[in-house]
């Protein structure tokens, strides 16, 4: 369920979205303490086969990760025909305490992650690409275990 399953299945697809995500705005969508949705912004990180993000401890994303895993991530478009394409992700998270992953998160990032962030590693169980080239829509998808 990482973001290197979709990578061995999916090559094509993982490559996208990584082109898509990483380093990207992106937003991310969780759900509040009364079931009512949530986005909020974030700037993914991916490699090693892994999908990351870091947050300020006190975020309300953090508390809805923490309460209810489910997650889903769609990267900013160009413009509002699509430009560039469009990925999501949607899976669960997983709050990371590990020194190391943390160290590799940090390493991988574009940016550099304050200390006192939390981060959360995303777990992948489905991806869907659309990408718009004229009068055509290109899309794929990928679920775990298809």
């Amino acid at each position: 369920m990482s973001w290197g399953d979709m990578e061995r299945q999916r090559p094509e697809l993982a490559a996208f979205g990584a082109e898509r995500l990483n380093g990207m705005v992106a937003y991310l969508a969780t759900t509040r303490g009364d079931g009512s949705p949530r986005v909020h912004p974030v700037t993914p990180i991916i490699g090693q086969g892994r999908l990351f993000v870091f947050m300020e401890p006190t975020s309300p994303k953090g508390h809805d990760l923490r309460r209810d895993a489910r997650y889903a991530l769609h990267c900013a478009v160009g413009d509002s025909g699509g430009g560039g394409g469009e990925f999501h992700v949607a899976g669960r998270a997983r709050l990371i305490a590990d020194p190391a992953a943390r160290a590799l998160a940090a390493g991988l990032s574009s940016y550099a992650p304050a200390d006192r962030y939390i981060l959360f590693e995303l777990d992948v169980e489905r991806a869907a690409s659309t990408v718009y080239a004229g009068d055509q829509t290109a899309h794929q998808r990928w679920r775990l275990g298809e």
